[in-house]
């Protein structure tokens, strides 16, 4: 299992260990992640590549790990997920730039094999 996967999986345990041990704050976070992403104007591709390029100025694995996993499974390309990233960069610099390599590992993960589509 790749890294990124890894981190995935590290995200459900978080959630589930919260939901058990602060399940009122826990239940306010996860509604509000719901409302906000419920809006109409944008596509859920969009966002997820929105939230890509979020999670790499963040400098966040896990948030890499799961937005690109959300995007590919949104239909996002590769290539796609991969400019999101590089506004990030444009954004935030060198260490965005570095993170890059944390979402070319999830790439790998999620949409193995698919490569440069140029």
């Amino acid at each position: 299992m790749g890294r990124m996967k890894e981190r995935l999986q590290q995200v459900a345990e978080l959630t589930r260990r919260l939901e058990r041990e602060y399940p009122e704050e826990t239940s306010a976070f996860l509604t509000f992640l719901k409302k906000a992403e419920a809006g109409k104007a944008l596509d859920l591709r969009t966002k997820e590549l929105i939230n890509v390029g979020l999670a790499v100025a963040a400098q966040c694995e896990w948030c890499i790990a799961f937005h690109v996993e959300q995007a590919a499974a949104a239909g996002a390309t590769r290539d796609e997920i991969v400019e999101a990233g590089f506004m990030a960069v444009i954004m935030h610099g060198g260490p965005a730039y570095m993170y890059m390599t944390p979402l070319f590992e999830a790439l790998d993960d999620f949409l193995p094999g698919e490569g440069d589509q140029r």
